[in-house]
């Protein structure tokens, strides 16, 4: 039998924008769609439509601007979740409505408070007004790993017969083990009588670190749609990472027996993007595109690599994205020719006026170091994508820090405002940076508290380029800001400036956001 596709069903947009710390403007969430569409994801879930009036207009903008994949609103068992997902979807060339509601004993009783049969009727009545709407409609019972077997297959079976024509099976607390989840989709496929009618996805929480081998058990037991987030975010530890999944698929075809539509040269760039823009760093040895997954320490390894790569590397890293290293050597005499093969290498598509813009920030930081690698790009692209999709509201023009061991910190901020007007303000502080934070709020006004602060190098020596991630807190709303330079002041001011625009972006946005929302 010819090999079956899996679909890619991508929720970075939503599941993932809900990791504790995270957000992103809806500017930023059509910047990283359009990444995860030339990626290839058969479905992007851009969100979750009814919880604001910020992710329903990031709803509908993806839907409008993104033809090629299906576009997905969730929405929770309810006619006002239910109308507000089509409405922020009806523009999309194929829109999805994604239903979802309790089945477990557990929730059904504690959190919905209701008992089975009412339950049953609302996931009915629910599909069938999603079908009403659209052709393409999904259905979750959201902790189905804890339901009782015969329950779920009755819900399945009804919902099918309401309209349902992808049924999710959800890991919701990453509970289940590989062996125990493909016994429940083989118990699926056997015990739904019309399940035929439909496609079975799975979508695994990783709570005790299984989301990945659990969505390869149900891949191998007749799931043919693989739900997560790239990176691996989401609630609490996060869901099945899809560059795990996607490229354990491609690497072991000889034994799953399936393929996806994923262009793997895009991987290594979405991934980095969404650390950018979540603002989670990805560690070092995380799988398939940490900094070390292709990094040889042992001499055994180094002199079995440089003889036959595939000795200790099951996968290209060329096939993921990663960049090639030509030995082209950037620098201050660099041209434009080069700065845009370069880029180009990275993953980056830059029209005439970004590269001009992206050339002058090069030749600024060439200025200051003598080369320019790969990760200063990445770094110095980043800082352009920030600038480029931030709504700002006030943006860093000038800082000044005196400090020593005798002197009492001092920071001399000025920025310009909404309005285009000048604002300066100076502060001191127990440290230069809370001199330079203290004097930004003096300006700016608005109340916050910084829960972390977190220091990186980019690249090694005296001159790298020093990144700082941080985290702010308004209103029990976190919002996270990042920002890089060789002068690791002006990256903590430039960081700050960059949380408190999100603050005033996604603050404003989020006024009406609904909180306890539960997560299939």
């Amino acid at each position: 039998m010819a090999n079956e596709k899996v679909k890619i069903f991508d929720t970075t947009l939503r599941d993932g924008e809900q990791t504790a710390g995270a957000g992103m403007t809806t500017q930023e969430k059509l910047e990283l769609g359009k990444q995860l569409e030339r990626l290839g994801v058969d479905i992007i879930e851009a969100g979750f439509a009814a919880s604001s009036q910020g992710d329903f207009e990031a709803v509908s903008t993806l839907a409008r601007e993104l033809r090629r994949p299906i576009i997905a609103s969730l929405a929770r068992a309810n006619p006002n979740d239910v109308d507000r997902a089509w409405d922020a979807i009806k523009d999309a060339s194929k829109p999805r409505i994604h239903v979802f509601l309790s089945s477990s004993d557990i929730q059904i009783m504690h959190q919905l408070r209701r008992n089975r049969e009412e339950v049953m009727d609302m996931a009915v009545t629910m599909v069938s007004r999603a079908r009403g709407y659209c052709e393409d409609v999904e259905f979750s019972p959201m902790d189905a790993t804890r339901t009782e077997p015969e329950y779920l297959y009755t819900m399945l079976e009804a919902v099918i017969k309401a309209g349902a024509t992808t049924i999710n099976i959800p890991d919701t607390v990453g509970y289940s083990i590989p062996s125990e989840f493909a016994l429940l989709i083989k118990g699926v496929r056997e015990n739904v009588p019309n399940i035929s009618k439909a496609i079975i996805s799975v979508h695994c929480h990783n709570d005790l670190g299984l989301g990945v081998a659990n969505s390869l058990a149900a891949v191998q037991a007749g799931a043919r749609q693989v739900e997560g987030c790239i990176n691996g975010l989401g609630e609490r530890a996060g869901n099945a990472s899809l560059e795990e999944i996607i490229m354990a698929i491609d690497t072991r075809k000889d034994l799953l027996k399936v393929y996806t539509d994923i262009n793997t040269s895009q991987l290594y760039r979405t991934s980095r993007m969404v650390s950018d823009i979540s603002g989670f760093p990805i560690q070092p040895n995380k799988a398939v595109v940490g900094q070390n997954a292709f990094r040889h320490a042992s001499g055994i390894h180094q002199d079995g690599v440089l003889k036959e790569r595939q000795t200790y590397e099951i996968m290209d890293p060329l096939a993921i994205g990663w960049p090639s290293g030509n030995g082209v050597v950037l620098g201050k005499l660099s041209g434009r020719a080069g700065l845009r093969s370069r880029l180009e290498e990275l993953g980056y598509k830059l029209e005439k006026n970004e590269l001009d813009q992206a050339f002058e920030s090069f030749k600024s930081l060439a200025d200051k170091k003598r080369e320019i690698s790969d990760r200063d790009l990445e770094a110095l692209m980043s800082e352009h994508f920030r600038a480029d999709v931030e709504q700002y509201s006030y943006a860093l023009d000038q800082v000044q820090v005196s400090c020593g061991d005798h002197e009492i910190p001092t920071a001399t901020v000025r920025l310009i405002g909404p309005d285009n007007e000048v604002y300066v303000d100076a502060s001191t502080g127990t440290g230069p940076v809370d001199a330079v934070y203290k004097a930004i709020n003096r300006i700016i006004g608005v109340s916050n508290t910084l829960t972390e602060f977190t220091v990186n190098s980019i690249t090694e020596g005296i001159d790298a380029l020093g990144e700082v991630t941080i985290r702010i807190q308004n209103n029990d709303r976190i919002y996270v800001g990042r920002a890089s330079d060789t002068d690791i002041i002006v990256a903590s001011a430039k960081a700050y400036m960059n949380a408190l625009n999100r603050l005033i972006t996604l603050g404003e946005a989020g006024k009406q956001s609904l909180t306890g929302i539960p997560n299939p």
